[in-house]
This record gives C-alpha cells, sequence and structure tokens, in this order.
C-alpha cells in the first residue's frame, strides 16, 4: 500500500485536467511545486497518523460512557492533530481562520485522508460541510463566532435531517421550531447523525431543519444551528442511542432528541432545505472521495498480493506469481482502471466547482451541478466494487480481517446510503438536471468532452471513434428521455439506467483524457447496454 503512489497519480491526473490550468492561472499561489508539497503532506499525515487508527477504530468502536459517546483510543488525538495541520479549514474563508485555497486541493487531499481513516473523516467532513453554510449564511457574527472554533477543531459540528418517519423524504420532517419571547426554540428528534455525541471538540453545532409554519411539504422548513450547550449549560439536547452497524464502527450514528433547545436562524425563515445544500454538495462531492480513498487502497492491495503470490503453472518449474495469470492480469486492470477514472472525475467536479466560483463562469455551475449526482454515486459503487473485487484477486486471504478489505467492503457500503440515495440521485439528475435545467449541465458536458477528443484525435482516431460514438449515443438518449416528460413514471422507472448511462459516458471522456484505451470498448459497452434498458 502507497499512500506517496496515490499522490503521485493525483498529481499527474491533475496536470490532465484542463480546468486545472485555468485555476492555476486565476490562482498563482496554487503552483505545481506547492500543490505536490501538500499532496505529500496529506500522504505522510494520512499514512503515519489516521492509518494507525483505523483498524484500533473498526474493532473497539465508538461506545456511549454515562450517557456520552467515547471514540477509540488515539482518535481524539488524531482529530486535534488533523485541525492542528490546517486541514479542517484548507477551503475555508481567511478571514474566518481558514487557508481559502481551491476546493480542488481539497478535493485532491481528502481521499488520501479517507483512505487512512474513513471513520474519523466523518467527523471531519460533517464540520467541514458546516464550515461551508456558516459562512455562506450565517449572520456575520454568528460566523465569525463558529467558524474560526470550527476550523481550528475546538469545536465540531452535524448534519441533522432525518426522522423517524421521515428520511429521504424530508417534507414529512415533524421537528418543530418556535419563536417565544424573541428566541428559537427546537423540540424533536433526529436519526442516523453522523458524530451527533462525541468527545472530539469541547462544543458540537447541530445543522438542523426544523418545522416553523403550517405550510406543507419543504415550504415550511427552516434551517437552525443548535448548540449542544450555551456558556456551559446543557442546551436540552440530549443522546438517545447509537446504533449497531455493518461497518464504520468508529462513526458514531446518533439518535438525538431536542427539546426546547435555543437555537439560531440561519437565512430567510421557510428556505431551510435550499439554503442546505451549501452544506449538503460539499458532503456529497466528499463522499465521492471517500470512494476515491477506498478504491485507491484496494486497488493497491490487489497489485501488492498479486506480485508477491505464486501459484499455478508448470509443475516442474517455480510458480509464477498470480500477476502473469490472464484472469488475474484483467481482474487488476478493471479495478485499476475504474479507480484512475473516478479520481480524473472527481478533480474535474472540482475544478468545474472552483471555477463557477472564482470565473464566474456560469457554463462550469452547469457542468457542476450536472456532475455531482454522478460522483456521489458512482464514488460510492466503486469504493465498494473496487473492495470487492480485491477480496476475490486475494482468494481466502482476502476475506481475512489478515487484510483491511472485508473492512474496506464494510464501511464502502452505506455510502451508496447516506448524502442521497442512489435512487434520489438517479431523480435528481433526470428531474433537475435534464428537465428543470433545460439539459443545461448536459450541453457543457458534451462540448467540452467534444472538444478534447477532437483535440486528441489525430493521435488517437480508433479511440476518438468510439468515445464520439457514446457521447452521441447519450445525447440522443437525452432527447428521448426528455421527450418522456409527459409519462413521468415510465421516465421515472428508467432513471437509474439512464444515470448509469450517464456515468459511462463521463467514464469514456475520463478514460480517453488519461489514455485508458482499454477501457473504452468496456465503457462502451456499459453505455449500449445501459441505453437499450432506457429503451424498454
Amino acid at each position: 500500500m502507497s499512500f506517496a503512489d496515490q499522490a503521485d497519480r493525483t498529481l499527474a491526473t491533475l496536470a490532465l485536467t484542463p480546468g486545472w490550468s485555468r485555476l492555476q492561472a486565476l490562482r498563482p499561489d496554487c503552483d505545481t511545486v506547492i500543490v505536490a508539497t501538500m499532496l505529500d503532506a496529506a500522504a505522510g499525515f494520512a499514512e503515519t497518523v489516521l492509518a494507525p487508527l483505523n483498524p484500533v477504530g473498526d474493532r473497539i468502536g465508538a461506545q456511549v460512557v454515562d450517557g456520552r459517546v467515547v471514540l477509540p483510543p488515539g482518535f481524539v488525538d488524531g482529530f486535534r492533530q488533523y485541525a492542528e495541520a490546517g486541514w479542517l479549514g484548507i477551503d475555508a474563508p481567511a478571514a474566518l481562520g481558514g487557508q481559502d485555497v481551491p476546493l480542488t486541493l481539497q478535493a485532491a487531499c481528502g481521499p488520501l485522508f479517507d483512505r487512512g481513516c474513513m471513520a474519523l473523516m466523518m467527523a471531519a467532513g460533517a464540520t467541514r460541510g458546516a464550515i461551508h453554510l456558516l459562512a455562506q449564511r450565517a449572520e456575520a457574527a454568528v460566523a465569525a463566532e463558529w467558524v474560526p472554533k470550527l476550523v481550528s477543531g475546538d469545536w465540531a459540528a452535524t448534519i441533522c435531517i432525518s426522522e423517524p418517519e421521515a428520511g429521504s423524504d424530508i417534507g414529512r420532517i415533524r421537528t418543530k421550531a418556535e419563536l417565544r419571547d424573541g428566541r428559537w426554540l427546537v423540540s424533536g428528534q433526529k436519526i442516523w447523525i453522523s458524530f451527533g455525541d462525541h468527545d472530539l471538540a469541547g462544543r458540537i453545532g447541530h445543522c438542523l431543519l426544523a418545522r416553523t409554519n403550517d405550510q406543507p411539504g419543504t415550504r415550511g422548513l427552516s434551517l437552525f444551528l443548535v448548540p449542544d450547550h450555551i456558556e456551559g449549560a446543557p442546551n436540552g439536547v440530549t443522546l438517545e442511542r447509537i446504533e449497531e452497524k455493518l461497518g464504520l464502527h468508529a462513526s458514531p450514528t446518533c439518535a438525538m432528541r431536542f427539546r426546547d433547545a435555543h437555537a439560531i436562524l440561519l437565512g430567510e425563515e421557510g428556505r431551510g432545505l435550499s439554503q442546505l445544500f451549501a452544506m449538503i454538495e460539499p458532503m456529497r462531492l466528499h463522499t465521492g472521495c471517500q470512494g476515491l480513498g477506498l478504491a485507491s487502497a484496494a486497488a493497491d492491495i490487489a497489485e501488492d498480493y498479486a506480485a508477491q503470490r505464486r501459484q499455478g503453472g508448470r509443475p516442474d518449474m517455480a510458480p509464477p506469481t498470480i500477476a502473469s495469470h490472464p484472469d488475474v492480469i484483467r481482474q487488476l486492470h478493471d479495478i485499476r482502471s475504474a479507480t484512475e477514472i473516478l479520481r480524473a472525475a472527481v478533480l474535474e467536479l472540482a475544478t468545474a466547482m472552483d471555477l463557477a466560483r472564482f470565473d464566474a463562469d456560469t457554463g462550469r455551475a452547469d457542468l457542476a451541478a450536472w456532475m455531482l449526482p454522478l460522483i456521489k454515486t458512482f464514488g460510492a459503487e466503486t469504493g465498494f466494487d473496487a473492495a470487492h473485487a480485491a477480496i476475490q484477486v486475494l482468494g481466502g486471504a482476502g476475506y481475512t480481517s489478515d487484510y483491511p478489505l472485508e473492512q474496506y467492503l464494510r464501511d464502502a457500503r452505506v455510502m451508496a446510503v447516506y448524502e442521497g440515495t442512489t435512487g434520489m440521485q438517479a431523480l435528481d439528475f433526470l428531474t433537475r438536471r435534464l428537465w428543470r435545467d433545460e439539459g443545461r449541465g448536459l450541453a457543457v458536458f458534451l462540448r467540452q468532452a467534444r472538444d478534447e477528443i477532437t483535440a486528441g484525435s489525430a493521435a488517437r482516431p480508433d479511440q476518438a471513434r468510439s468515445v464520439g460514438a457514446v457521447l452521441d449515443s447519450f445525447e440522443t438518449l437525452s432527447a428521448s428521455m426528455t421527450a418522456m416528460q409527459a409519462d413521468a413514471d415510465a421516465a421515472l422507472y428508467r432513471a437509474d439506467s439512464y444515470m448509469r448511462a450517464g456515468w459511462a459516458a463521463v467514464s469514456a471522456w475520463m478514460a480517453f483524457r488519461l489514455g485508458t484505451d482499454e477501457a473504452i470498448a468496456i465503457l462502451a459497452a456499459r453505455h449500449a447496454l445501459h441505453n437499450a434498458r432506457c429503451a424498454r
């Protein structure tokens, strides 16, 4: 396993990302030497500080002691070191204590940290999301009080949405906020709250949706910040339990009770859900980074094992390594190709998000919105699939705890569930990104991909034609799905296949960029399959 190799691959992929050169021109402080130094530091921190915590956390898990969550040994110190090194506030505004570097660098470094210890990074991800949210939506005084404390790791934050009868169906949230004597008070129950309680920081702020009026659905929801205590006194926030889970044992998934908890209104009353997306969007990108981190580790383990494990061959000769077996070569190629395509796509999305902010490029904003459900979904699936495939390469050894693959498999499974399930992402990709946005993000994707393919067609004409055919086919499919708006149920039935066709098209684009020619034919076949499913 090589964290340094992952950093090198990331730096090389950044160099191939067209948007990155434009971003460097806008941000000369992000020259290649500085970025390489930052990635090297991230790799070293992940390997020496975070990675040793991962097996300990999985084995011991988070525990409730005297009504509070206590994390496994080393986690509190690991989180403190992570914050002190500046990683929590890497892309936070400098005026609020952050380093204000582009999001792309966070997306480059993040998978290294998630590879080291994904469970602990669940706390970091929620806190980073809250930093973005409060910097954008909180009143100046609230942001000035909270964001520097979050950046320093002195305080932490959560995202509180789900309830027992309102998981993905946010419009059924029943937690209420009432204005009494000029103060908002929140009462209700929230579940599935990652790091809802813990001993990492001295204070926890809950970014929470609650109903403030009688309007139905999401129109009655407002966004609040609810501290767990105020001036040292409890604020009506209590832990009810932590869940027993398949994986991420060191990440406490909490059920929380709020009883007349003093709350701070964030943004405009009644527009809580739309405002919360300032936190949700970076957390969905983080899911893609999590999957990339686990896939990178799984690919390395499979390749290292195959290069050492000897099996087969002529009985009168020393057995060869299994890395020379054609079927193992195929398996390793599939794992590595999927991992590197995801790496390229994550960095493409991150640069698009940055350019939309720094360059006021509305086209990039449309592309970022279009790509986000793809990265969230297929980052999750790639992380799980890579661990699953790597276990197969190792055989029986991969199924044991002698290797971390079985933990990666368990930890990765939930990524397709939280931050919006796969089905929800498919609906978003179809109904919002294609229908509501009138295909603006799709148009930017097709234009940029075709420009890149055209530029490289002279050197690789066959591959350019293959990828061009995939893009043409996906454009035709998108037109067909657009025409199905009148038959919404039939279209929604096909939403998952449509999204998978979209990922195959993006993957073919990234494969061409990386020169992964062997993968292009496979991706074309997958696209044809999903296209056919949409036509049923």
